[in-house]
């Protein structure tokens, strides 16, 4: 449950191509969070985080679940979930909630979460792009 560094995070979050931030941005979503849960090898490098945003009472919501190339398919993923999992609940936090990348809802489904039925509540924000159209 030991944060990595703004620089460790930075690393792992380019590897996935979603959008590049200055490592600034990557140590004030640390500061940011409630719960941080890493994997790292034998050498300390880190292999995997995921993160949890929460009021502390009724929500908490998985941010950043991270798994290095070389690490996917070998249960660190699993772990990390499982960990941030259960401190939420031992936080007293129930409702856990996340948005899952379109081909990874699997892996959620494998590890205790449910897709929302159509007719449940949860929207995003449209790029400003497509708001404008």
């Amino acid at each position: 449950m030991t944060p990595p560094s703004a620089a460790e995070f930075k690393a792992l979050y380019d590897q996935t191509g979603w959008a590049e931030f200055p490592e600034a941005t990557f140590a004030d979503a640390l500061a940011g969070s409630w719960i941080v849960c890493t994997a790292r090898d034998e050498d300390g490098t880190l292999l995997g985080m995921g993160r949890l945003i929460s009021d502390g009472v009724l929500h908490a919501f998985v941010t950043e679940m991270l798994v290095a190339d070389r690490s996917r398919g070998q249960g660190t993923g699993a772990r990390i979930l499982e960990e941030l999992v259960r401190a939420s609940k031992a936080r007293g936090v129930e409702d856990i909630q996340l948005f899952a990348a379109q081909d990874r809802a699997a892996f959620y489904e494998r590890n205790g979460f449910r897709r929302r039925p159509d007719r449940a509540p949860g929207m995003d924000i449209a790029a400003e792009a497509e708001h404008a159209r």
